[in-house]
């Protein structure tokens, strides 16, 4: 068992000076007092003068790896989960991304099922930037029912250079047969969206909208602050649909990209449900930028601890509250995909908590109930990291 006493608990809405208990991946008691029961075993630790929060969901991160667009030494690594740990985050979604003819859904998998093997949360979406998209079994709609990791298809790329121009009717199809995996399997089915940089980038979004009954919320949306256009195309979409800010290339791009955390903050302002918006990494995937002829000019590489930083930056630079800007990392995401015992910390829910000092710098975690940083120290590495 592990007892941490006297947090200010941010479950994410605050709820004032707490106990919480946690016996094996469960969280199992939250009181103003608490004590561990008579005769168990377990660890206590003192959190006075520390903020808890609910791990963090990152629901974009290229996990076996990504990019080669600047040919094949520009493959980037996989995740390592100390990149996860150093970042708050404790789940993760997998995606392939651009190469899905050179990478394999298969390697996806594997690897989503290794970090739950090294006690954090792992879950995939089956599909990659092209069209038709790659899959396990045969069908988006049938990994998503029949394989316990997947639980949607992407990401899906439109409005970019190296998507596979997906048509209207392509993207109803897809989006159907998530939707009807998602059903059979007791998952979200929604499809993730690669929003790439042409004019206009909502359009075949839209179109395949008209041409069917489906939601807006059926789509999952991605990289909605690359530039100045798709950010306000992304104001009047959030506030049907779902609107995911890319944390990780806005250091890299500044000239362009709006920072997330004022992004958040924008959309919000324009009327964007917070339930609306959640924010991610891609984490592991290239960040490419090409000149006016399509040529790379350079490569970057995005981190999850992003997510972590501009979710702080949301609350200290743009002066959100805490309970708010967590959620945009937290509660929406395991809302909007389906996660049901994650995102919250509440009794009943997976034990992924953090502690956090009045710097907002990361002071403990546990995942899964285990204790994997403990006084800033990280217990944990994955294999092969020294």
């Amino acid at each position: 068992m592990l007892l941490f006493k006297n947090c200010e608990l941010y479950a994410p809405e605050k709820k004032g000076k707490k106990d919480i208990l946690i016996a094996g991946n469960k969280i199992v008691a939250i009181a103003d007092y608490l004590e561990l029961p008579k005769g168990a075993a377990g660890k206590v630790i003192d959190a006075e003068g520390l903020r808890m929060i609910p791990g963090l969901i990152d629901s974009h991160v290229h996990i076996a790896g990504a990019g080669g667009e600047g040919g094949p030494a520009s493959r980037t690594p996989e995740l390592q989960l100390s990149h996860m740990l150093e970042a708050g985050v404790t789940a993760v979604i997998g995606c392939q991304g651009t190469d899905g003819m050179t990478r394999s859904l298969e390697s996806v998998l594997m690897k989503a099922k290794g970090l739950r093997q090294e006690g954090v949360s792992a879950w995939i979406y089956t599909g990659s930037y092209q069209m038709p998209t790659p899959t396990l079994l045969g069908d988006v709609g049938r990994d998503i029912a029949l394989i316990d990791e997947v639980i949607g298809a992407g990401e899906i790329a439109v409005s970019d250079h190296r998507s596979s121009l997906p048509s209207p009717q392509e993207l109803v199809r897809i989006a159907r047969h998530a939707r009807v995996g998602g059903m059979l399997g007791g998952k979200a089915g929604i499809v993730n969206i690669h929003m790439g940089d042409v004019r206009n980038p909502f359009k075949p979004l839209y179109e395949a909208i008209a041409l069917s009954d489906m939601k807006f919320t059926q789509f999952l949306p991605t990289h909605c602050n690359r530039n100045n256009y798709i950010f306000e195309d992304a104001k009047n979409w959030g506030k049907k649909g779902y609107v995911d800010i890319t944390a990780s290339s806005y250091p890299y791009f500044p000239d362009y990209e709006i920072k997330p955390s004022k992004a958040i903050v924008e959309l919000i302002k324009a009327g964007v449900p917070l339930e609306h918006i959640t924010m991610t990494s891609d984490a592991c995937g290239s960040l490419p930028d090409f000149d006016e002829n399509g040529k790379l000019k350079r490569l970057e590489m995005g981190y999850p601890k992003s997510i972590f930083d501009e979710m702080v930056d949301a609350v200290v630079s743009e002066k959100m509250d805490l309970q708010d800007a967590l959620k945009v990392v937290t509660s929406n995401v395991a809302d909007i995909l389906w996660l049901k015992d994650k995102g919250r910390v509440e009794v009943g829910k997976d034990a992924d908590v953090v502690l956090l000092d009045e710097k907002y710098e990361l002071v403990h975690l546990a995942a899964m109930g285990t204790l994997m940083v403990e006084d800033r120290k990280m217990l944990k590495k994955g294999s092969y990291e020294k």
